[in-house]
């Protein structure tokens, strides 16, 4: 695991804020030995592995805003902070640490975005954070543990699906290398394959069979080409999708119908959980939104997704508190805090559908 910057309990200690009388999960959770990471790992009791993917190469490889890159600081202190009670322990949680992306985002800020040259450059930079990310992703698998994957844009996609499934077939839950895949988001991220980016990580993923099924949440009308759509309808035994419109204009449907129909899509197999943090209105992301779901919807998501015993992984994608109108923005890191504690609850808890 050559790309991982661990942590250590003194990396830690400096996002802790401690107080008499409390104590907090920071103070509980466990961390990885920097010298073996990957037996210790293996030997660790956590059931879940906490990383960080500080980068936005694959927005900005989108023709998107920067600043995905800024989510992971945020939201680990905010996780940290939460109270460990008996509604979670923090041994539950071994922090691992974060994917050092420090050379590629230097080289990354040379490119010329207004070019085709600039363009295909994040897109082969994006092609090596697929790499580190599955990788790492693959490791943390196969070592038996469900990894919480924070940050970055939704480009990583690729790397969590990818890596997830080589990790559950080589530790012999699958025997093909391919999982399924819920994601709440108001874009398909079906785009061409044109040369890897965040728009077009799950269409990669389906094209190299490391994604079967791929059920949507909450996709708009208004952000899906034609061109997509097509594909999508044209792939529905595979794919299926539900329309934001449908279920708060219309009122085809409740939110919470939409989402046990992409659970119910996914079967009994393996599958990664994506939430887009684009999805949810007024959040500081590469594509927010004045309307979407709520807070609460999107914690209702994760936390319905993550009773199922079969569900692999967690990233919380797109969120850029740097692009915040608020200097110091502590409600994007917190709200991401209460969507992983959600899912760690939710898991733990074991209620399968």
């Amino acid at each position: 695991m050559n790309y991982i910057k661990p942590y250590t309990k003194k990396t830690l200690s400096r996002f802790i804020r401690t107080r008499a009388g409390e104590t907090k999960l920071g103070e509980c959770v466990q961390i990885a030995s920097s010298k073996k990471t990957l037996e210790s790992l293996k030997e660790s009791t956590a059931t879940f592995v906490l990383l960080g993917l500080p980068e936005d190469i694959g927005v900005r490889a989108n023709y998107g805003r920067g600043g995905a890159h800024s989510a992971w600081e945020p939201a680990l202190t905010n996780v940290l902070n939460v109270q460990s009670n008996s509604f979670l322990k923090g041994d539950e949680l071994l922090v691992l640490g974060h994917i050092d992306f420090d050379d590629l985002m230097e080289h990354s800020q040379k490119a010329d975005v207004n070019t085709d040259a600039g363009i295909q450059t994040l897109r082969k930079l994006c092609s090596e954070v697929d790499e580190r990310v599955a990788s790492v992703v693959q490791q943390i698998v196969t070592a038996g543990k469900i990894p919480l994957i924070i940050g970055g844009g939704h480009n990583n996609s690729y790397g969590n699906i990818k890596g997830t499934a080589l990790g559950l077939k080589a530790s012999g839950k699958i025997k093909a290398a391919s999982i399924n895949c819920i994601n709440c988001d108001p874009h398909s991220d079906f785009r061409p394959l044109e040369g890897r980016h965040s728009g077009n990580g799950f269409s990669y993923a389906f094209r190299e069979k490391f994604l079967f099924n791929y059920a949507i949440v909450g996709l708009h009308e208004n952000y899906n080409s034609e061109t997509v759509f097509g594909h999508l309808k044209k792939q529905n035994k595979r794919i299926h999708y539900s329309l934001l419109e449908d279920i708060s204009i219309h009122e085809k449907m409740s939110f919470k119908q939409a989402v046990s129909k992409a659970i119910k899509f996914s079967g009994n197999d393996y599958y990664g959980l994506e939430l887009d943090m684009d999805a949810i209105e007024n959040i500081p992301t590469s594509a927010k939104t004045s309307s979407g779901i709520s807070a609460n919807e999107a914690r209702q998501y994760i936390s319905l997704a993550a009773q199922n015993k079969r569900v692999a992984y967690l990233h919380i994608a797109e969120a850029a508190p740097i692009l915040s109108h608020i200097k110091a923005d502590n409600k994007t890191g917190k709200l991401i805090a209460y969507l992983l504690t959600d899912f760690m609850k939710s898991y733990l808890k074991k209620q399968h559908f």
